[in-house]
């Protein structure tokens, strides 16, 4: 119940200071969003953690597989590119642009 009141009484805190903050703060903290999500630094951070993830995707499945006997179904590596290609016997080619590093 105390968790319960806690959320409420943070909820109806962040509604007041919003309304109060109104549309200029908005738009500021929108601006910032904005600047932060165009920063090259960000970018390429984002880049890296989405080419680590895909890598690490792929060898997740290569080690399921390898345990489960290559029976993951159509359905799931259907839905994964690289999944597919690893079926086909294909290699994973990365065509999501290049990096600015």
């Amino acid at each position: 119940m105390r968790y319960k009141v806690t959320f409420v009484v943070g909820l109806a805190l962040g509604y007041v200071l919003g309304t109060r903050a109104g549309r200029e703060r908005y738009e500021q903290l929108k601006k910032s969003a904005r600047e932060l999500a165009q920063n090259p630094a960000v970018r390429n951070a984002a880049e890296t953690v989405g080419h680590t993830g895909r890598v690490y995707a792929g060898k997740a499945y290569a080690v399921v597989s390898e345990k489960v006997g290559d029976a993951v179904p159509d359905a799931l590596a259907g839905r994964v590119r690289g999944l597919r290609d690893r079926r086909a016997g294909g290699g994973f080619e990365d065509d999501w642009g290049t990096s600015n590093t």
